[in-house]
């Protein structure tokens, strides 16, 4: 019987798309290959410009996942909920997180997403249930952000 017929094979193969698209460059998670550096429950704004506000992309673990072999740092966020992607891109030198407007338990970046399958400009928000796991993710954010060379992205 080929491995295509076996169901859990099947699930496996569909888990692990590509690191990055090459035509795009835009991320992709392979699971197997990263490790969580860091794994928040928090809930994720994008702001619409459109609209001019913040619009809420869901509630769930955000998770800083390092790839083993490259160091390359990609933020992953799913909603509990619906299990769909929130937020999905690499944490580049040049991006930067700061405390959003006064409220210790939020903060907000810049960041090429990729959640909806292409990739786009966002400006994010994500709120904490404390001030410590915010500041937490601030410095882990920053830690990678500084550590990540641009050799990974040119």
């Amino acid at each position: 019987m080929s491995s295509s017929g076996d169901p859990e094979r099947r699930e496996e193969e569909e888990e692990t798309p590509p690191v990055e698209d090459e035509d795009t460059g835009a991320p992709f998670v392979k699971l197997e290959e990263e490790d969580a550096v860091l794994d928040p429950q928090a809930k994720l704004y994008r702001y619409d410009k459109g609209e001019n506000q913040w619009k809420e992309r869901g509630v769930g673990n955000v998770k800083l996942l390092k790839h083993n072999e490259s160091g390359t740092v990609l933020v992953l966020n799913h909603s509990s909920q619906t299990l769909k992607i929130c937020a999905n891109h690499i944490v580049y030198p040049t991006m930067n997180v700061q405390e959003h407007s006064g409220n210790h338990k939020s903060c907000v970046w810049h960041a090429s997403d990729f959640e909806d399958g292409e990739l786009k400009d966002d400006i994010f928000c994500i709120i904490f249930a404390s001030v410590a796991r915010d500041k937490g993710f601030e410095l882990e954010y920053d830690v990678w952000r500084s550590n990540t060379e641009l050799k990974f992205f040119l």
